[in-house]
């Protein structure tokens, strides 16, 4: 597929952001509590609900889906099922844009975000039709993609592991800690020829939003 503009892309993750916010405001015990499913299905509702009521949103997303089967590059995993599949008025609904999500917490980091989360994307199970995809963290801890991310996408072994080809930048999101990393793909399509056959590098877009309690006066 061809890239996603920027521009486009910013407005995504801001509203994706912004859709946070609100969750976290009308079910601020779900989003600080509750498990990763529960608080997708929140942040899920709330999109859909935002193509009602934000005309530029409706013009970019027709739907949001949670838990969508999908397939993998090759077809040899028949019911992948990433967190979020955005999906975009001016693209094919056979490849929605791919949001994967995690809670970042005192037990659950930067480990399992890239292991279980980030590598789908590296080996074809997610996005691979695409040229960008959406890391969302539920950060319940207070940490940041500077204090714990991006520290570990720079040590080498990381570095090797993650393919990584760009480090992790600043998106300048007012809405929420947001930074970009670019990263290679190790899989090649079977049903086309070199140099055709290479997907090329990934561009992921990093959301950290803040699933902290609120605090009650």
């Amino acid at each position: 597929m061809a890239a996603i503009d920027d521009v486009h892309l910013h407005v995504i993750a801001d509203g994706v952001a912004q859709a946070f916010k609100d969750i976290r405001q009308s079910a601020p015990g779900t989003v600080a509590t509750g498990d990763e499913a529960e608080v997708t299905a929140l942040l899920e509702a709330r999109l859909n609900r935002m193509i009602e009521e934000d005309q530029v949103w409706r013009q970019l997303v027709a739907s949001v889906v949670r838990g969508k089967e999908s397939l993998s590059f090759d077809g040899s995993h028949l019911e992948k099922r990433p967190d979020l599949s955005i999906h975009l008025t001016a693209r094919t609904r056979r490849f929605p844009l791919i949001a994967e999500a995690k809670i970042i917490d005192a037990t659950r980091g930067e480990y399992l975000y890239c292991s279980q989360g980030l590598q789908r994307f590296l080996n074809g199970e997610y996005g691979w039709g695409g040229r960008e995809a959406l890391m969302i963290a539920y950060v319940r801890d207070g940490t940041t993609i500077a204090t714990r991310l991006e520290p570990y996408l720079a040590l080498p072994a990381q570095a090797i592991n993650y393919s990584v080809k760009n480090a992790l930048t600043s998106v300048g999101l007012v809405t929420c800690d947001a930074a970009r990393s670019g990263h290679d793909r190790s899989f090649l399509y079977g049903h086309t020829t070199p140099p055709a056959n290479d997907p090329g590098a990934i561009a992921l877009w990093h959301l950290w939003v803040d699933a902290s309690a609120v605090a009650t006066a």
